[in-house]
């Protein structure tokens, strides 16, 4: 299978296609030097000439606090950019998975979000990855919609790195306790999502690895399992003000995923541990 790959030089991006070459597939990784997906004619050329049989769409603006003063900018890729390639696909008539996030969703309550729950993004980039939901709905029927949420990768910044590097300056840190959660290594979400895109069982997904968290029990394991001794001192959202409004409740179920034949990922500990020995 020939599989379009659009962000490649962001984590996951560059996971998706290590993983699609290592099962065979032919995979053509793209960037914003390759492709503008804001421009309709090149994402047309481009997708055309490359003559794909699915699209696995990872590109993204993800700054979310800059995307509160950035609305225009941010749907302009995240919506209209999605919109250009769902099109494309569709006069191809081949698949298209398009991942998104828990941002859609108004992040109150403490019940898993299930993949076909009302959508009442909080913020700009939430909302902005609801309207690439809709185009995608609105012009596909052969698609996937995964959520993920809270993910880490080896290629780019991510909270991991971050913190390793806080710790190595700071003996005490203080991080949000009341955001739960599910960290997702970008090699575990790989595997998963080229196991989804060689079946036709498609819809919207959540996939995350297993397991919840605060931030800041995310923030302990990372300095445990790295052997630094850092403490870390809870703190409320409304005590650490950002600009975006995050949502408190980021669990999502993943029945569905099981319920299609597709395996759950390991649990996030482990996931985590994994991580750490593969960037040391």
């Amino acid at each position: 299978m020939k599989v379009f790959v659009t962000g490649v030089k962001g984590q996951l991006g560059h996971d998706v296609v290590d993983e699609l070459e290592k099962r065979g597939h032919e995979a053509i990784g793209v960037d914003i030097d390759e492709m503008d997906i804001t421009d309709a004619g090149s994402v047309d050329r481009v997708i055309r000439e490359a003559s794909p049989d699915a699209v696995i769409h990872c590109a993204a603006y993800t700054a979310v606090d800059a995307a509160e003063d950035n609305l225009e900018l941010c749907r302009r890729v995240n919506a209209y950019g999605t919109e250009n390639i769902a099109r494309v696909c569709r006069k191809l008539d081949i698949k298209m998975m398009y991942i998104s996030t828990d941002y859609v969703f108004n992040g109150q309550g403490t019940r898993p979000w299930e993949p076909d729950d009302e959508r009442e993004p909080l913020n700009v980039y939430g909302l902005t990855k609801y309207e690439g939901e809709l185009a995608i709905e609105q012009n596909l029927t052969k698609y996937f919609t995964v959520r993920i949420a809270w993910v880490f990768g080896v290629n780019g910044k991510n909270f991991i790195k971050t913190m390793l590097n806080l710790g190595k300056t700071h003996d005490k840190l203080t991080v949000v306790s009341d955001q739960i959660g599910s960290p997702t290594y970008t090699y575990d979400l790989a595997r998963l999502l080229v196991d989804m895109i060689e079946t036709d069982k498609y819809g919207r997904y959540h996939a995350t690895n297993e397991g919840l968290c605060s931030w800041c029990d995310f923030a302990r394991e990372i300095f445990k399992q790295a052997n630094m001794n850092v403490e870390v001192i809870p703190v409320t959202s409304a005590e650490y003000p950002a600009k975006a409004k995050r949502p408190m409740n980021s669990r999502m179920s993943k029945d569905k995923l099981e319920e299609n034949g597709f395996e759950r990922l390991p649990s996030w500990q482990d996931a985590l541990e994994r991580y750490l020995k593969e960037i040391q």
